[in-house]
């Protein structure tokens, strides 16, 4: 196992759409997927898409159990989802803080959707489905962004609510607990 260095905003690679997979039995895609568990673990991330490590490849991971970029959120199951597609189970929106490995040290407000039901392909390429709503529905939809090359402050409504993690906790309006 390796870790990657992450992309940054502003790599080319991150605004492109990503490929599909389709060959599961291929030795490399293993090994992809065990680099970027490793890498989002070493970088504190809750999610990690391929294209963020050079991989122009519909896969990302997600999951954690203790973040301490994210203390106050509850468990988000650990998850390995291949060509995902995703459903809103509501019109239901909502605004939170997001931060990005590729955008780092830096937060946001960006509004989801609440509920969402999911479909994709697991790493033995075996059709999965279920639903997430809250932070793990955010995840999922942050981390698909990726894999249609857009970031976060793309999708952001008012860049007032855009900042560092330092000024926007020194100004108050984002709490940056740990």
């Amino acid at each position: 196992m390796s870790v990657h260095q992450v992309l940054r905003m502003g790599d080319s690679l991150l605004k492109l759409v990503a490929k599909p997979i389709d060959n599961f039995t291929d030795p490399g895609l293993a090994t992809l997927i065990n680099d970027m568990w490793e890498t989002m673990e070493v970088s504190q991330g809750v999610g990690l898409a391929a294209p963020q490590i050079g991989f122009s490849v519909r896969l990302i991971v997600l999951g954690f159990e203790e973040n301490e970029r994210y203390p106050d959120e509850s468990v988000v199951p650990k998850q390995v989802l291949i060509n995902p597609v995703i459903q809103p189970l509501s019109d239901e929106m909502e605004d939170g803080w997001e931060g990005c490995l590729s955008v780092p040290g830096m937060r946001g407000l960006v509004s989801r959707y609440t509920r969402i039901e999911y479909q994709a392909k697991n790493e033995f390429g075996e059709e999965i489905k279920g639903n997430a709503e809250g932070f793990h529905a955010r995840v999922i939809q942050h981390e698909l962004d990726h894999l249609d090359g857009i970031l976060y402050p793309q999708r952001m409504k008012n860049l007032d609510y855009f900042g560092f993690d330092e000024e926007l906790a020194r100004s108050g309006l984002f709490s940056k607990q740990k």
